[in-house]
């Protein structure tokens, strides 16, 4: 049987600031079949987006084909002309990106989005258009899909976003997907959700994929095959199951052993402890926050608060990690620390001293001692200036550095996250999703900072890179005795690098304390859900987790930022009628620092754990 999909030989060249053409894909082959699955696997730069584009005929600005051949179907992509391929894609071949907020138009409502390719390629018209974009939104699970369809991309969460995207690359019933790590940047409920969609669209309609990604968890439950890249070569292919359990590179051992166990109290490695007596560094204290503008004609109610009575202390050289679905507030919180996002009640303190609530109004000093990196780096990037310009700039406003030494402490920051220094003459367009987060680390790190506030900055990163930034930031943390506030929904990660956890549902955090008492038994039914929801290395592992009974009423709903009083209830699997629904949750002391808000005790919690 003929492939759909045949690669044989690619090269593709990329020119760097030297001017001279160097190979980024050395001969490359792959084959996908029909109604298969192949994953593309490795690490940051390995080549993995740079061979699956060639899949659309596509190569990024600054990279050229040099050699080889893309046949769809027995034609090659690469010979035809470019309203041949223009007409291919999206119909016979379409692309799923990484990060759906920058791909989606907030301009137009995302039922017109949808509709936008069956009209281009003359599949269907008007309202017939319209009705198959609404059946497809259906078909991916989506709630109200008529009425999701007049929305726009900003009033839909994250996994919706993501979702709607692949409505989008299915609208023509394409033959081929590319999938550029699609549930990257996606909280690990939310995950669940997109990757049980796209398995089944995959199903139900016979679709092939290529599936781009650093996640072997994830590529573990889609994947049919693997192919492992390296530095632009392939190192080993094989069956998905051989792979995991057989492989027979050192280097696919090293990527499957940089996966991170599902977090429990022995994978907390943090010993510390709070010192008695202990002044914190920074203090938040009972602050409300909202988006909402007060007017004249309209008053800030309290259902319109995105942050309910937050209170948190960081202490010199502590990771605190804060956790939770997107629409949680997790963000929202790092922006009011770092006075990007006013406070309506409360305040933030700094050694004592309560800071402004607007950045603007801050000094100088207090602004380079509270560093913030963010998690997308395509839009904290300024595309138009390079590497050297965005590093630099912190030198040059606090320190005053310019010429040779702002040149040589730039090669310095670079090589410190794993960058060669001549990466400084480079743009943003001319590196990979990983390596423009890792300049946003060194960027933060240029201002020598008291306090970094780390806003998923390892969604961008593979495995093994986001390993060796954890070792870093662990020896920074000892060196410069700088302080994390480490937001993410990589669960696993927070067990290997923070010391205490908060987590956070609908504006509030519900179970907090120290790291290993917050991943050991008894949980917050929330915390227990997002536990339940870390990927394990193995095939099934999706199947097995959607019929569970947290996953199941996990996935009723999205985070209600203004529910009151319980806003877990609608998802909660042991919500006591009358009780919760009636009654704000009181907070309840599991020892050792352990705080739990829930009307369940301790041993209630034991219980219904035990048997889920």
């Amino acid at each position: 049987m003929t492939p759909l999909l045949q690669i044989e030989d690619l090269i593709v060249e990329g020119r760097p600031p030297s001017g001279i053409w160097i190979e980024t894909v050395h001969q490359c082959s792959l084959d996908v079949n029909a109604g298969e699955v192949v994953a593309l696997i490795g690490e940051s730069g390995a080549g993995k987006t740079t061979v699956a584009l060639a899949g659309l005929g596509y190569t990024r600005p600054g990279t050229r084909f040099k050699n080889g051949r893309v046949l769809l179907e027995g034609r090659d992509i690469l010979t035809m002309t470019p309203r041949e391929r223009r007409d291919m894609r999206g119909k016979e071949v379409a692309y799923v990106a990484q990060s759906a907020q920058a791909s989606l138009n907030p301009a137009i409502a995302i039922g017109d989005q949808i509709a936008e390719a069956l009209t281009l390629h003359k599949l269907a018209e008007g309202a017939e258009a319209k009705k198959r974009a609404i059946e497809l939104l259906d078909l991916l699970d989506l709630p109200h899909p008529e009425i999701l369809a007049r929305r726009y991309p900003h009033q839909t969460s994250g996994g919706q976003q993501q979702r709607i995207m692949m409505a989008m690359a299915m609208a023509c019933r394409p033959k081929l997907l590319v999938l550029d790590e699609p549930t990257t940047a996606l909280d690990v409920t939310t995950q669940i959700e997109v990757l049980k969609a796209i398995k089944d669209v995959i199903r139900e309609l016979g679709t092939s994929a290529i599936y781009v990604s650093h996640d072997l968890s994830v590529v573990a439950q889609l994947a049919d095959r693997i192919l492992v890249m390296n530095q632009g070569d392939v190192v080993e292919e094989g069956l998905t199951d051989d792979i995991l359990n057989n492989s027979k590179q050192e280097y696919t051992r090293t990527l499957l052993g940089a996966v991170k166990p599902k977090p429990t109290r022995e994978t907390a490695l943090s010993q510390w402890n709070p010192v008695a007596g202990q002044t914190p560094i920074m203090s938040v204290r009972g602050v409300d926050s909202t988006y909402e503008r007060q007017t004249l004609f309209h008053s800030i109610e309290r259902e319109d608060y995105v942050l309910h009575d937050i209170d948190l202390e960081i202490f010199p050289r502590e990771v605190l990690a804060v956790v939770g679905e997107s629409g949680s507030g997790k963000s929202t919180l790092a922006r009011v620390m770092a006075g990007l996002q006013p406070a309506l009640k409360g305040e933030v303190t700094l050694d004592g001293e309560v800071l402004p609530g607007h950045s603007r109004r801050r000094t100088k000093d207090q602004l380079r001692r509270i560093q913030i990196i963010f998690q997308s780096p395509d839009q904290s990037l300024n595309p138009e200036k390079r590497v050297d310009d965005a590093i630099g700039r912190p030198l040059e406003l606090y320190f005053g550095m310019r010429g040779t030494e702002k040149h040589d402490r730039v090669a310095e920051l670079l090589e410190m996250v794993g960058l060669d220094p001549d990466y400084a003459g480079r743009f943003p367009s001319e590196l990979s999703g990983g390596e423009r987060q890792r300049v946003s680390i060194a960027r933060a790190f240029a201002a020598k900072p008291d306090i970094i506030l780390c806003d998923e900055v390892l969604s961008a990163l593979d495995t093994v890179v986001a390993a060796r930034v954890l070792d870093l930031m662990r020896e920074l943390r000892e060196q410069h005795q700088v302080a994390y506030v480490f937001i993410s929904h990589d669960l696993s990660t927070v067990a290997s690098i923070a010391d205490r956890v908060a987590v956070m549902y609908a504006g509030r955090i519900i179970d907090a304390g120290l790291t290993r008492e917050v991943f050991a038994p008894p949980h917050h039914p929330y915390t227990q859900l997002l536990i339940n929801s870390v990927p394990a290395l193995r095939q099934g592992w999706l199947e097995e987790v959607t019929a569970s009974r947290e996953a199941e009423a996990g996935m009723r709903s999205n985070v209600m930022l203004h529910d009151i009083p319980c806003p877990f209830r609608m998802r909660c699997p042991v919500m006591i009628e009358g009780k919760c629904d009636v009654e704000s949750a009181p907070r309840q002391e599991m020892g050792d620092h352990h705080t739990v808000y829930c009307q369940h005790s301790e041993s209630e919690l034991l219980e219904a754990q035990d048997h889920p």
